[in-house]
């Protein structure tokens, strides 16, 4: 109902938990129910808010989007862990464009991990490594290295630096035996997963980098980064 005031305690807070559709954000809501730890139903009624007029500079705040080929991956940004990380992100928001920003390996879960991304008993931890890899540097733009930031663990859908960047990957896992290792600085839509994992099918070659197996996508996937023009709390 257009305009209607709820009361009562939010499961997630608006400002912390943004998707790009009402869609997608009565879905979060829906698969609150049951809730897997404790079978409740821990959340009955969802907010979207997806006027410009009304929304104001609160309208997909938080969220960017790599438009690729193949679909949209929007980003759940966490300026809260990784600030330094997410003003990169508002510099790349204000170029007219990411050339040269583009994913080059792409490996899937294959039997190491399952679709929830929770690693399969007595398997090692790769190959495949369940990630994808690109670089956020663009042509003829210097590239500043981000600081180490203190982030939480490397989940599914987790974006995170590899070393100071400008290289980055999106774990389709996850990549618990990782710990501390990596700078994550945001999340990846769960709407947004099956675009991630169709890029693991696409055509690969294999190479050796530093005595590890990875998978090297034969033509790079290229992409422009681009604010999300909706936004939604449940």
């Amino acid at each position: 109902m257009e305009g209607l005031e709820l009361w009562g305690p939010a499961v997630k807070w608006g400002s912390d938990h943004r998707l790009p559709s009402a869609a997608a954000c009565c879905a979060a809501c829906k698969a609150m129910c049951p809730h897997p730890k404790d079978g409740a139903c821990r959340c009955d009624s969802w907010v979207f808010c997806g006027d410009e007029r009304k929304c104001k500079d609160r309208l997909g705040e938080g969220i960017v989007g790599l438009e690729t080929n193949l679909g949209t991956l929007h980003i759940q940004l966490l300026p809260g862990c990784a600030p330094r990380s997410v003003d990169h992100f508002i510099e790349l928001l204000g170029l007219r464009n990411c050339a040269g920003c583009r994913f080059y390996r792409a490996e899937g879960r294959g039997n190491v991990w399952d679709a929830k991304g929770d690693h399969e008993k007595n398997v090692a931890f790769g190959p495949p490594y369940a990630l994808l890899q690109g670089t956020l540097e663009v042509d003829g733009v210097p590239f500043k290295k981000i600081p180490r930031e203190a982030c939480p663990a490397v989940k599914r859908g987790s974006v995170a630096w590899v070393g100071s960047g400008p290289e980055f990957l999106i774990s389709l896992a996850d990549h618990e035996e990782w710990r501390d290792a990596y700078t994550v600085f945001g999340n990846v839509l769960p709407m947004d997963m099956a675009i991630a994992e169709e890029m693991t099918l696409l055509p690969t070659s294999t190479d050796v980098w530093s005595n590890v197996k990875v998978k090297v996508l034969k033509d790079p996937v290229y992409f422009k980064v681009k604010r999300s023009s909706n936004a939604s709390a449940v």
